[in-house]
């Protein structure tokens, strides 16, 4: 991919590290993973996401409240490169990791007999990637999932596969409009970040979900429910700070009495974990 290297590399593999660290150690609001006026970039990314200033190969916290291009995870070079194909975007894939990692809605598989989207273009008319996209799924059967997971897609047009902003594809301005299920218009990543906002809760939900799965080492169970909707209800009301999901984590029912051995719950006779 033209370029690429391994400064870029290590700069996109870290940046979304950091900025985790960042949220759990500093207590920032979970809701920083949707949008933020921060981020860590070293100096091969600062030159790919044309940020002025002295860098090293070491990434570093800079301030980006003035950059409407960037922001929170979706607009992070490593997210938009894993959820495209090698040598182009694809705004299914990008919905798809939308509406997966962060809403939680896993999409079912395709339908099977599906042909898939023609790489090559088929007649004299160019198209561009979005028109080859509408045709695909034009089919009533494709067109209930895709229907969810593309417009997320096609709002992070904007950003090629590497994440470089652009305004042009091919020649032809990059279309980032879309249409949400519910009617719901917008275009480009400041105002899809404006609707995954209006989302925040079964975002921060989800994450609880897996957050609490991943402490318990196993999949959650009906009475886990329970707690998971007591720790998102503690983060509504503490503006969504980032140790109070830590918190109700560690001092919840099913962490503090689960087993040492196993990963399954205890009995009533064991013992509770200690603080």
């Amino acid at each position: 991919i033209s370029g690429y290297d391994s400064e870029l590399e290590g700069g996109m593999k870290y940046e979304p590290v950091f900025f985790f660290h960042e949220i759990l150690t500093e207590n920032r609001p979970l809701l920083d993973l949707i949008d933020a006026d921060y981020t860590y970039i070293n100096r091969r990314l600062s030159r790919h996401y044309k940020v002025k200033g002295e860098f090293r190969e070491q990434p570093k916290r800079i301030e980006i409240a003035d950059d409407p291009h960037r922001g929170g995870l979706v607009s992070m070079a490593a997210i938009l490169a894993v959820s495209s194909h090698p040598h182009r975007t694809s705004p299914v894939l990008r919905g798809k990791w939308i509406l997966e990692t962060l809403l939680g809605e896993t999409p079912p598989p395709p339908p099977p007999n599906v042909p898939p989207l023609e790489e090559e273009q088929l007649s004299d008319q160019p198209q561009t990637l979005r028109q080859r996209l509408e045709q695909h799924r034009a089919d009533p059967t494709c067109a209930t999932c895709h229907d969810k997971m593309d417009p997320l897609g096609f709002g992070l047009e904007n950003y090629d596969v590497l994440g470089r902003w652009r305004n042009e594809e091919d020649g032809q301005p990059v279309d980032a409009h879309a249409t949400m299920p519910d009617g719901t218009e917008f275009e480009g990543p400041e105002e899809l970040k404006k609707i995954l906002m209006g989302r925040k809760n079964q975002i921060v939900r989800h994450l609880t979900r897996k957050m609490l799965g991943y402490a318990l080492a196993r999949g959650l169970t009906y009475e886990d429910y329970c707690t998971v909707d007591s720790i998102v209800e503690d983060l509504k009301a503490n503006n969504y700070a980032s140790h109070r999901l830590l918190m109700g984590i560690v001092e919840s029912t099913p962490f503090r009495y689960k087993s040492r051995s196993s990963g399954q719950e205890t009995t009533e006779s064991e013992e509770p974990i200690s603080n």
